[in-house]
Protein backbone atom coordinates (compact mmCIF):
# COMPACT_ATOMS: atom_id res chain seq x y z
CA UNK A 1 0.00 0.00 0.00
CA UNK A 2 1.32 3.43 -0.95
CA UNK A 3 0.66 6.98 0.17
CA UNK A 4 -1.36 7.47 -3.03
CA UNK A 5 -3.64 4.56 -2.16
CA UNK A 6 -4.25 6.05 1.29
CA UNK A 7 -5.28 9.33 -0.35
CA UNK A 8 -7.68 7.40 -2.54
CA UNK A 9 -9.18 5.83 0.58
CA UNK A 10 -9.71 9.33 2.01
CA UNK A 11 -11.37 10.52 -1.21
CA UNK A 12 -13.66 7.47 -1.24
CA UNK A 13 -14.59 7.95 2.44
CA UNK A 14 -15.35 11.63 1.84
CA UNK A 15 -17.56 10.77 -1.12
CA UNK A 16 -19.51 8.36 1.08
CA UNK A 17 -20.39 11.19 3.48
CA UNK A 18 -21.27 13.57 0.65
CA UNK A 19 -18.14 15.72 0.75
CA UNK A 20 -16.16 16.67 -2.36
CA UNK A 21 -12.87 14.70 -2.61
CA UNK A 22 -11.17 17.92 -3.74
CA UNK A 23 -11.27 19.07 -0.14
CA UNK A 24 -8.59 16.48 0.69
CA UNK A 25 -5.93 18.56 -1.05
CA UNK A 26 -3.14 19.84 1.20
CA UNK A 27 -3.31 23.64 1.72
CA UNK A 28 -0.44 25.78 0.54
CA UNK A 29 1.97 27.24 3.05
CA UNK A 30 3.75 25.88 6.10
CA UNK A 31 1.63 24.63 8.97
CA UNK A 32 2.03 26.70 12.11
CA UNK A 33 0.99 24.15 14.76
CA UNK A 34 -0.73 20.79 15.07
CA UNK A 35 -3.29 19.95 17.75
CA UNK A 36 -3.55 16.21 18.35
CA UNK A 37 -6.96 14.88 19.31
CA UNK A 38 -7.03 11.93 21.69
CA UNK A 39 -9.99 10.11 20.11
CA UNK A 40 -7.59 8.31 17.75
CA UNK A 41 -3.79 8.05 17.68
CA UNK A 42 -2.41 10.10 14.82
CA UNK A 43 -5.56 12.20 14.34
CA UNK A 44 -5.36 15.97 14.67
CA UNK A 45 -5.88 19.46 13.26
CA UNK A 46 -3.19 21.45 11.46
CA UNK A 47 -3.36 25.22 11.85
CA UNK A 48 -1.99 27.33 8.99
CA UNK A 49 -0.82 30.94 9.02
CA UNK A 50 -3.59 31.79 6.56
CA UNK A 51 -6.18 30.94 9.21
CA UNK A 52 -7.20 27.57 7.74
CA UNK A 53 -7.64 24.57 10.03
CA UNK A 54 -7.36 21.15 8.38
CA UNK A 55 -7.99 17.67 9.76
CA UNK A 56 -5.10 15.26 9.18
CA UNK A 57 -4.22 11.69 10.04
CA UNK A 58 -0.74 10.24 10.53
CA UNK A 59 0.07 6.57 10.26
CA UNK A 60 3.18 4.49 9.82
CA UNK A 61 3.50 2.60 6.54
CA UNK A 62 6.47 1.01 4.81
CA UNK A 63 8.85 2.11 7.54
CA UNK A 64 7.82 5.76 7.12
CA UNK A 65 5.37 8.10 8.82
CA UNK A 66 2.70 9.21 6.33
CA UNK A 67 0.63 12.35 6.87
CA UNK A 68 -2.68 12.39 4.99
CA UNK A 69 -4.91 15.47 4.66
CA UNK A 70 -8.59 14.73 5.32
CA UNK A 71 -10.22 18.11 4.79
CA UNK A 72 -10.87 21.58 6.23
CA UNK A 73 -12.42 21.83 9.69
CA UNK A 74 -14.77 24.53 8.37
CA UNK A 75 -16.53 22.00 6.10
CA UNK A 76 -16.12 18.60 7.78
CA UNK A 77 -17.35 17.87 11.29
CA UNK A 78 -15.01 16.26 13.79
CA UNK A 79 -17.11 13.09 13.79
CA UNK A 80 -16.85 12.79 10.00
CA UNK A 81 -13.09 13.40 10.13
CA UNK A 82 -12.64 10.72 12.82
CA UNK A 83 -14.53 8.16 10.70
CA UNK A 84 -12.28 8.88 7.72
CA UNK A 85 -9.14 8.76 9.88
CA UNK A 86 -10.11 5.36 11.27
CA UNK A 87 -10.54 3.96 7.77
CA UNK A 88 -7.09 5.23 6.78
CA UNK A 89 -5.44 3.78 9.90
CA UNK A 90 -7.22 0.44 9.46
CA UNK A 91 -6.15 0.10 5.81
CA UNK A 92 -2.57 1.05 6.68
CA UNK A 93 -2.42 -1.62 9.39
CA UNK A 94 -3.72 -4.48 7.25
CA UNK A 95 -2.26 -3.38 3.93
CA UNK A 96 1.33 -4.59 4.39
CA UNK A 97 2.87 -7.07 2.00
CA UNK A 98 6.22 -8.97 2.55
CA UNK A 99 8.24 -6.25 0.79
CA UNK A 100 6.68 -3.56 2.98
CA UNK A 101 7.39 -5.67 6.08
CA UNK A 102 11.07 -5.81 5.14
CA UNK A 103 11.06 -2.03 4.72
CA UNK A 104 9.46 -1.69 8.14
CA UNK A 105 12.17 -3.80 9.77
CA UNK A 106 14.81 -1.62 8.16
CA UNK A 107 13.04 1.62 9.05
CA UNK A 108 11.87 0.93 12.62
CA UNK A 109 14.46 -0.73 14.89
CA UNK A 110 13.83 -3.23 17.62
CA UNK A 111 13.48 -1.73 21.09
CA UNK A 112 16.96 -2.67 22.32
CA UNK A 113 18.55 -1.21 19.18
CA UNK A 114 16.48 1.95 19.52
CA UNK A 115 17.43 2.41 23.20
CA UNK A 116 21.09 2.00 22.24
CA UNK A 117 20.68 4.63 19.50
CA UNK A 118 18.85 6.98 21.89
CA UNK A 119 21.65 6.64 24.44
CA UNK A 120 24.36 7.19 21.87
CA UNK A 121 22.75 10.39 20.58
CA UNK A 122 21.32 11.90 23.77
CA UNK A 123 23.37 10.71 26.74
CA UNK A 124 26.46 12.83 25.87
CA UNK A 125 24.38 15.97 26.52
CA UNK A 126 23.43 14.86 30.07
CA UNK A 127 25.29 15.70 33.24
CA UNK A 128 27.70 13.00 34.46
CA UNK A 129 25.52 12.25 37.48
CA UNK A 130 22.47 11.82 35.22
CA UNK A 131 24.42 9.53 32.90
CA UNK A 132 25.44 7.35 35.82
CA UNK A 133 21.98 7.17 37.39
CA UNK A 134 20.04 6.67 34.15
CA UNK A 135 22.62 4.15 32.92
CA UNK A 136 22.05 2.04 36.02
CA UNK A 137 18.29 2.03 35.52
CA UNK A 138 18.77 1.14 31.85
CA UNK A 139 21.04 -1.83 32.58
CA UNK A 140 18.83 -3.19 35.34
CA UNK A 141 15.31 -2.56 34.08
CA UNK A 142 15.08 -1.36 30.45
CA UNK A 143 17.57 -3.36 28.38
CA UNK A 144 15.88 -6.61 27.33
CA UNK A 145 12.50 -5.60 28.75
CA UNK A 146 10.82 -5.76 25.31
CA UNK A 147 12.86 -8.38 23.41
CA UNK A 148 10.49 -8.99 20.48
CA UNK A 149 8.99 -5.50 20.12
CA UNK A 150 9.72 -2.85 17.50
CA UNK A 151 9.78 0.78 18.52
CA UNK A 152 6.86 1.65 16.23
CA UNK A 153 4.60 -1.14 17.46
CA UNK A 154 5.12 -1.20 21.24
CA UNK A 155 1.67 -0.73 22.74
CA UNK A 156 0.35 0.96 25.85
CA UNK A 157 -0.72 -2.42 27.23
CA UNK A 158 2.83 -3.79 26.95
CA UNK A 159 4.27 -0.76 28.72
CA UNK A 160 1.67 -0.94 31.50
CA UNK A 161 2.40 -4.65 32.03
CA UNK A 162 6.15 -3.92 32.27
CA UNK A 163 5.57 -0.99 34.64
CA UNK A 164 3.37 -2.98 37.03
CA UNK A 165 5.84 -5.88 37.13
CA UNK A 166 8.74 -3.48 37.70
CA UNK A 167 6.88 -1.78 40.55
CA UNK A 168 6.33 -5.14 42.26
CA UNK A 169 9.92 -6.23 41.68
CA UNK A 170 11.95 -3.08 42.37
CA UNK A 171 9.62 -0.64 44.09
CA UNK A 172 7.55 2.39 43.03
CA UNK A 173 10.47 4.82 42.92
CA UNK A 174 12.58 2.79 40.51
CA UNK A 175 9.55 2.13 38.31
CA UNK A 176 8.75 5.84 38.11
CA UNK A 177 12.31 6.74 37.14
CA UNK A 178 12.42 4.07 34.43
CA UNK A 179 9.08 5.24 33.05
CA UNK A 180 10.43 8.80 32.80
CA UNK A 181 13.45 7.54 30.85
CA UNK A 182 11.27 5.50 28.50
CA UNK A 183 8.84 8.40 27.97
CA UNK A 184 11.70 10.71 26.96
CA UNK A 185 13.03 8.05 24.57
CA UNK A 186 9.66 7.66 22.84
CA UNK A 187 9.38 11.42 22.46
CA UNK A 188 12.60 11.20 20.45
CA UNK A 189 11.20 8.22 18.52
CA UNK A 190 8.34 10.44 17.32
CA UNK A 191 10.73 13.26 16.49
CA UNK A 192 12.99 10.91 14.50
CA UNK A 193 10.04 9.47 12.54
CA UNK A 194 10.02 6.01 14.11
CA UNK A 195 6.52 6.52 15.52
CA UNK A 196 3.48 8.57 14.56
CA UNK A 197 3.24 11.81 16.54
CA UNK A 198 1.21 11.74 19.75
CA UNK A 199 1.46 7.94 20.09
CA UNK A 200 3.89 7.75 23.02
CA UNK A 201 2.78 4.55 24.81
CA UNK A 202 4.06 5.87 28.16
CA UNK A 203 1.55 8.73 28.27
CA UNK A 204 -1.27 6.40 29.31
CA UNK A 205 0.67 5.06 32.32
CA UNK A 206 -0.01 6.67 35.67
CA UNK A 207 3.08 6.94 37.82
CA UNK A 208 3.14 5.46 41.30
CA UNK A 209 2.14 7.92 44.00
CA UNK A 210 5.14 9.56 45.62
CA UNK A 211 5.31 9.49 49.40
CA UNK A 212 6.96 12.75 50.44
CA UNK A 213 8.74 12.36 53.77
CA UNK A 214 8.35 14.99 56.48
CA UNK A 215 11.26 13.92 58.72
CA UNK A 216 13.66 16.51 60.08
CA UNK A 217 15.79 16.83 63.20
CA UNK A 218 14.34 18.55 66.25
CA UNK A 219 16.43 20.80 68.50
CA UNK A 220 17.11 17.95 70.94
CA UNK A 221 18.13 15.62 68.11
CA UNK A 222 20.44 18.28 66.68
CA UNK A 223 22.16 18.57 70.06
CA UNK A 224 22.81 14.82 70.16
CA UNK A 225 24.06 14.68 66.58
CA UNK A 226 26.24 17.76 67.06
CA UNK A 227 27.95 16.26 70.11
CA UNK A 228 28.74 13.02 68.27
CA UNK A 229 30.11 14.84 65.21
CA UNK A 230 32.19 17.18 67.41
CA UNK A 231 33.81 14.17 69.07
CA UNK A 232 34.58 12.62 65.67
CA UNK A 233 36.15 15.87 64.42
CA UNK A 234 38.36 16.17 67.51
CA UNK A 235 40.22 12.89 66.92
CA UNK A 236 43.58 12.52 65.16
CA UNK A 237 42.13 10.52 62.25
CA UNK A 238 42.15 13.02 59.37
CA UNK A 239 39.78 10.94 57.25
CA UNK A 240 37.25 10.66 60.07
CA UNK A 241 37.61 14.41 60.69
CA UNK A 242 36.86 15.15 57.03
CA UNK A 243 33.86 12.81 56.87
CA UNK A 244 32.33 14.17 60.07
CA UNK A 245 32.88 17.70 58.74
CA UNK A 246 31.04 16.79 55.53
CA UNK A 247 27.97 15.66 57.49
CA UNK A 248 28.06 18.80 59.61
CA UNK A 249 28.28 20.91 56.46
CA UNK A 250 25.17 19.16 55.10
CA UNK A 251 23.26 20.30 58.19
CA UNK A 252 24.55 23.89 58.10
CA UNK A 253 24.10 24.53 54.36
CA UNK A 254 21.23 22.30 53.21
CA UNK A 255 23.38 21.11 50.30
CA UNK A 256 22.96 17.73 48.65
CA UNK A 257 25.47 14.99 49.51
CA UNK A 258 26.93 14.96 45.99
CA UNK A 259 27.36 18.75 46.09
CA UNK A 260 29.38 18.62 49.30
CA UNK A 261 31.54 15.59 48.54
CA UNK A 262 32.35 16.96 45.08
CA UNK A 263 33.75 20.25 46.41
CA UNK A 264 37.18 21.49 45.31
CA UNK A 265 39.26 24.00 47.24
CA UNK A 266 38.89 26.36 44.29
CA UNK A 267 35.11 26.34 44.86
CA UNK A 268 35.60 28.09 48.22
CA UNK A 269 35.56 31.86 47.68
CA UNK A 270 35.45 33.73 50.99
CA UNK A 271 32.01 33.09 52.45
CA UNK A 272 30.72 31.48 49.28
CA UNK A 273 30.80 28.06 47.67
CA UNK A 274 30.63 28.18 43.88
CA UNK A 275 29.04 24.86 42.98
CA UNK A 276 29.98 23.85 39.44
CA UNK A 277 27.43 21.07 38.86
CA UNK A 278 24.15 20.70 40.75
CA UNK A 279 20.73 19.28 40.00
CA UNK A 280 19.57 22.68 38.76
CA UNK A 281 22.88 23.86 37.29
CA UNK A 282 25.74 25.95 38.74
CA UNK A 283 24.81 27.97 41.83
CA UNK A 284 26.28 29.88 44.77
CA UNK A 285 25.97 28.69 48.38
CA UNK A 286 26.48 31.34 51.05
CA UNK A 287 28.34 30.23 54.18
CA UNK A 288 27.75 31.29 57.75
CA UNK A 289 30.70 31.72 60.10
CA UNK A 290 30.25 28.19 61.51
CA UNK A 291 30.23 26.55 58.08
CA UNK A 292 33.29 28.47 56.93
CA UNK A 293 35.20 27.56 60.10
CA UNK A 294 34.44 23.89 59.47
CA UNK A 295 35.85 24.08 55.93
CA UNK A 296 38.97 25.96 57.00
CA UNK A 297 39.69 23.36 59.73
CA UNK A 298 39.76 20.43 57.29
CA UNK A 299 43.33 19.16 56.62
CA UNK A 300 44.37 19.88 53.05
CA UNK A 301 46.02 17.16 50.94
CA UNK A 302 48.99 18.44 48.96
CA UNK A 303 48.42 18.81 45.20
CA UNK A 304 44.84 17.52 45.48
CA UNK A 305 41.83 19.66 44.48
CA UNK A 306 39.22 17.89 46.64
CA UNK A 307 38.26 19.29 50.03
CA UNK A 308 37.04 15.98 51.43
CA UNK A 309 39.98 13.62 51.03
CA UNK A 310 40.33 10.00 52.16
CA UNK A 311 43.81 9.90 53.65
CA UNK A 312 43.75 6.13 54.08
CA UNK A 313 43.11 5.27 50.44
CA UNK A 314 44.50 8.50 48.94
CA UNK A 315 41.34 9.26 46.97
CA UNK A 316 38.32 11.58 47.25
CA UNK A 317 35.67 10.61 49.79
CA UNK A 318 32.78 9.09 47.83
CA UNK A 319 30.29 8.35 50.61
CA UNK A 320 29.56 9.08 54.26
CA UNK A 321 26.66 6.65 54.58
CA UNK A 322 28.48 4.25 56.91
CA UNK A 323 29.56 7.06 59.25
CA UNK A 324 26.03 8.48 59.24
CA UNK A 325 24.69 5.03 60.18
CA UNK A 326 26.99 5.04 63.22
CA UNK A 327 26.00 8.60 64.18
CA UNK A 328 22.34 7.73 63.78
CA UNK A 329 22.70 4.66 66.00
CA UNK A 330 24.51 6.58 68.74
CA UNK A 331 21.97 9.41 68.60
CA UNK A 332 19.09 6.89 68.58
CA UNK A 333 17.65 8.14 65.30
CA UNK A 334 16.15 5.16 63.49
CA UNK A 335 14.45 6.80 60.54
CA UNK A 336 16.65 9.73 59.45
CA UNK A 337 18.38 9.64 56.06
CA UNK A 338 21.25 11.87 55.01
CA UNK A 339 18.86 13.69 52.67
CA UNK A 340 16.66 14.52 55.68
CA UNK A 341 19.44 16.86 56.83
CA UNK A 342 18.45 19.01 53.86
CA UNK A 343 14.85 18.94 55.13
CA UNK A 344 16.21 19.95 58.54
CA UNK A 345 17.92 23.03 57.11
CA UNK A 346 14.76 24.11 55.27
CA UNK A 347 12.42 23.46 58.19
CA UNK A 348 14.50 25.40 60.71
CA UNK A 349 14.74 28.25 58.19
CA UNK A 350 10.93 28.35 57.97
CA UNK A 351 10.57 28.23 61.73
CA UNK A 352 13.08 31.09 61.83
CA UNK A 353 10.55 33.18 59.82
CA UNK A 354 12.39 33.00 56.47
CA UNK A 355 10.07 33.01 53.44
CA UNK A 356 9.87 30.19 50.90
CA UNK A 357 11.46 32.08 47.96
CA UNK A 358 14.48 32.90 50.14
CA UNK A 359 14.80 29.30 51.34
CA UNK A 360 14.40 28.04 47.78
CA UNK A 361 17.29 30.26 46.76
CA UNK A 362 19.44 28.85 49.56
CA UNK A 363 18.56 25.27 48.60
CA UNK A 364 19.00 25.83 44.88
CA UNK A 365 15.39 25.03 43.98
CA UNK A 366 14.04 26.19 40.65
CA UNK A 367 10.41 26.12 41.91
CA UNK A 368 8.94 27.34 45.20
CA UNK A 369 6.69 24.24 45.15
CA UNK A 370 9.81 22.10 45.60
CA UNK A 371 10.83 24.15 48.63
CA UNK A 372 7.38 23.74 50.18
CA UNK A 373 7.86 19.95 50.23
CA UNK A 374 11.09 20.39 52.21
CA UNK A 375 9.85 22.90 54.76
CA UNK A 376 8.09 21.48 57.81
CA UNK A 377 7.09 22.74 61.25
CA UNK A 378 7.44 20.98 64.57
CA UNK A 379 4.49 20.74 66.99
CA UNK A 380 5.62 23.65 69.18
CA UNK A 381 5.71 26.07 66.26
CA UNK A 382 2.32 24.88 65.00
CA UNK A 383 0.85 25.37 68.49
CA UNK A 384 2.43 28.84 68.72
CA UNK A 385 0.99 29.78 65.31
CA UNK A 386 -2.46 28.49 66.30
CA UNK A 387 -2.44 30.49 69.53
CA UNK A 388 -1.30 33.65 67.70
CA UNK A 389 -4.02 33.33 65.06
CA UNK A 390 -6.68 32.50 67.64
CA UNK A 391 -5.72 35.49 69.79
CA UNK A 392 -5.88 37.80 66.75
CA UNK A 393 -9.35 36.54 65.79
CA UNK A 394 -10.62 36.90 69.36
CA UNK A 395 -9.22 40.44 69.52
CA UNK A 396 -10.98 41.29 66.25
CA UNK A 397 -14.27 39.93 67.56
CA UNK A 398 -14.01 42.01 70.75
CA UNK A 399 -12.59 45.24 69.40
CA UNK A 400 -13.38 45.11 65.69
CA UNK A 401 -9.73 45.29 64.65
CA UNK A 402 -6.80 42.91 64.30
Amino acid sequence: MTSLSLKQIVEKALAEIGVSPKLAQKPKGKARTTTWIAVENGFGIRHYASGRHVYIVQTRMGGRVRTITIGPASVITRHQAVMVARQVIAHARVGHDPATARQRIRGAPRMDDFIAEYWEKCAPTWKPSTQETAGGYRRCHIDGAFPDAYVDSLSEAEVIKWFVALTDRSGPGAANRCLEILRAAFNKAEKWGYRVENTNPCLAVRQNKRNHRTRFLSDDELVRVGAILAEARSCDDRTLHARASAILLLILTGCRVSEVLGLHWTDLKGKRLLLRDTKTGPRTVWLGDEAREILVSIPRAAKQPWIFWNWRYESPIKSVQDLWAQVRAQAKLRDVRLHDLRHTFASHAVMGKENLPMIGKLLGHALVASTARYAHFDDDHLLEATETIGAAIERAMLTGSL
